[in-house]
């Protein structure tokens, strides 16, 4: 799992790291069953605090994506089945947006604005 976080954008660091999680489950490359780096691991290789971390993993915990157990650390759950289906919905979302001239922030706006209703 490789997992790249921006310090300087202006999202949050613990919202761009449970993206990063996120999009491995939706990609593949993580899947139920696999274990997340402990949470001072992560924290020390990304060079951020252990708290951002964990906010993180709450965040996931809280969506149903990973379970948190105290000595075993943060699993992927069968949920990630779910999230991976949006992997062959999201190209034909991409491809019709670029048909139609809109641009990622804009795309990324709608489904926000959408997902609010």
């Amino acid at each position: 799992m490789l997992i790249r976080i921006d310090p300087a954008a202006a999202t949050p660091l613990f919202e761009q790291l449970a993206a990063a999680i996120r999009a491995d489950v939706v990609r593949g490359s993580t899947v139920a069953g696999d274990r997340l780096p402990s949470a001072r691991e992560l924290a020390e290789s990304l060079d951020i605090n252990l708290h951002t971390v964990l906010r993180a993993y709450q965040e996931l915990r809280d969506e149903g994506l990973i379970d948190l157990r105290r000595g075993r650390g943060a699993i992927i759950t069968a949920k990630a089945h779910d999230y991976a289906t949006l992997a062959t919905e999201l190209p034909r979302l991409i491809d019709l947006a670029r048909t139609l001239g809109m641009g990622p922030a804009a795309l990324a706006a709608l489904i926000r604005e959408d997902y609010r209703s």
